[in-house]
């Protein structure tokens, strides 16, 4: 059971009522979904996604605080290819239009109904995959950018393919539809997604401990008190609700 809660699909709510936002998050949970958390103010869902990054956003368009859910929703398009969904029980046209430019995957008026959220939801999902498939299936055969042998690597790196042993790894970031293999002394960004590099490096060694990370299990040097985050040389690398179990069980195995 454990195991599948970890596959749910997170969803992040951007709501400043709580009412209103304990009740969807409610719903969601009643529908099979992970509320990763509720935050009511536009500066705050930023750093939760900078730390921990759902798969879907539901934010509110009339939010308090300096940033409105508009202008939220322009930066987690620009910077991180989240999908959101807009809550609003404003819908006047110049609202509409302006909401518009932030390409949300879709509205939800206020107030709601289960079956609409629920159907929404599950397109804008579906959109999502479509898309990132779409996206990694343009960007090159992965095979040019890395080629794995037993214990090493060889990276496209400024026109050169780089041997980079698997035993200097710490751990590999993504960034968008790219992904950084990082060192002690350097890092390689690939036009790789994370998830095909992931599948190129031995699951004895490496394990996915957040939607961002992978991380090479020897060179973990500590996990925080309440298993946030590990500790890689000087590096603190996330560790998402959904991976933690599974993260902490590996640890204890090492």
């Amino acid at each position: 059971m454990a195991q599948e809660t970890q596959n749910l699909p997170s969803i992040l709510i951007v709501e400043d009522d709580m009412i209103i936002a304990a009740d969807i998050s409610t719903q969601l949970s009643k529908l099979g979904y992970d509320v990763m958390g509720i935050n009511t103010k536009a500066e705050d869902a930023l750093n939760t996604i900078a730390g921990n990054r759902p798969d879907l956003v539901l934010m509110d368009i009339v939010l308090s605080g300096k940033m409105n859910g508009i202008e939220a929703a322009t930066h987690i398009l620009e910077q991180y290819q989240i999908p959101v969904i807009f809550l609003t029980s404003n819908t006047d046209n110049a609202t509409f239009q302006q909401a518009l430019n932030a390409r949300p995957f879709a509205f939800i008026a206020k107030p709601f109904q289960r079956s609409v959220v629920a159907r929404t939801l599950q397109i804008a999902l579906q959109r999502s995959a479509v898309e990132q498939d779409a996206q990694s299936d343009t960007s090159g055969s992965d095979g040019d950018h890395v080629a794995a042998m037993e214990d090493r690597l060889f990276l496209r790196h400024r026109g050169h393919m780089v041997k980079v042993e698997l035993s200097e790894i710490l751990f590999v970031e993504a960034d968008r539809n790219y992904c950084k293999v990082v060192t002690a002394d350097r890092s390689y960004l690939l036009s790789v997604p994370l998830r095909n590099l992931e599948t190129q490096l031995p699951q004895e060694q490496f394990l996915r401990v957040h939607r961002s990370f992978v991380v090479n299990l020897n060179k973990v040097d500590a996990i925080s008190e309440y298993y946030e985050y590990l500790v890689i040389g000087k590096r603190h690398v996330p560790i998402s609700r959904r991976q933690k179990e599974g993260v902490v069980k590996r640890l204890k195995r090492i």
